[in-house]
């Protein structure tokens, strides 16, 4: 063996001080972005998108500069809930252009780059992360204190491109109140220990249905187990979302940027104390 030159990439030797490659995947020259948070789950339909759009909303309401990147990409949803039906992403010599909502969220979804919105995206997975990697790196997101990434369901391909292409900070599990809830955290609990990425906490959705007349909460699936599971996995809960018809319709009016109600106060306050992960390991 030569003498080292403590130089890993004009060297082949396997040694015992050698660092694993990094997959992460620079972001574009004009890009800073300061602090990237996951928001995942198990399964589908429990609300991810909903609480990706409220968290960009909440942190945008206290002044920072949010971005959201979906990498949802069969079935994108971020620009119907923020009324980006008609526009689509632009781009210059430096690259894509993300688009932006009326109170300054910059966007960045397939749906923006597709002719006809409806049209299905039949890619395989490959093309699918490729496409990914492309929205951290291609995109010229500027100024960024907090990228939201809106995750499709599951621990498949896509969640893992983000893991090791992306430089997450931390995740947040959003799950439903139903009997299989404990099994579905566990294995975005894992996934994330795995990928050495740090947990931020949990979120239930559809937890509850307010009555409009006295107040009472009605839980419609039955008796929450969320402390149960949050503490099992040394989780902290970050927020209860009720079933609310007034916000469900601010979504599909493309309208989440007016919604009201200070559920995800406390996740905000976990964002914002979260720190910043560091990828030199």
């Amino acid at each position: 063996m030569s003498e080292c030159t403590h130089d890993c990439s004009t060297c082949k030797e396997n040694c015992a001080s050698r660092k694993p490659s990094s997959f992460l995947v620079p972001q574009n020259e004009l890009s800073n972005v300061k602090k990237v948070i996951a928001v995942v789950s198990g399964k589908g339909g429990v609300g991810k998108s909903l609480v990706t759009s409220m968290m960009a909303v909440q942190m945008r309401r206290r002044g920072a500069e949010t971005a959201v990147l979906d990498a949802d990409i069969t079935g994108p949803s971020i620009p119907t809930v923020f009324g980006l039906t008609e526009e689509r992403a632009m781009g210059d010599e430096n690259g894509i252009l993300p688009t932006v909502t009326r109170t300054g969220i910059k966007t960045m979804s397939v749906n923006l780059l597709l002719e006809n919105t409806t049209d299905p995206v039949v890619w395989r997975g490959p093309v699918i992360a490729g496409t990914v990697k492309q929205f951290w790196q291609d995109v010229v997101w500027g100024e960024v204190d907090y990228m939201f990434v809106d995750m499709p369901p599951g621990t498949g391909d896509v969640p893992l491109t983000v893991f090791q292409s992306l430089p997450v900070d931390g995740i947040i599990i959003v799950t439903s109140p139903q009997e299989l809830v404990s099994t579905i955290v566990a294995k975005a609990v894992k996934m994330a220990g795995m990928m050495n990425v740090p947990v931020i906490g949990i979120v239930e959705n559809m937890s509850y249905v307010e009555c409009p007349d006295c107040g009472k909460h009605i839980h419609v699936f039955g008796v929450s187990h969320l402390e149960e599971v949050a503490e099992e996995y040394g989780l902290k809960v970050l927020g209860r979302l009720p079933i609310a018809p007034k916000l469900a319709a601010q979504c599909d009016a493309g309208q989440i940027e007016s919604f009201e109600g200070k559920w995800l106060e406390e996740a905000a306050d976990a964002v914002a104390a979260q720190p910043k992960k560091s990828f030199d390991d």
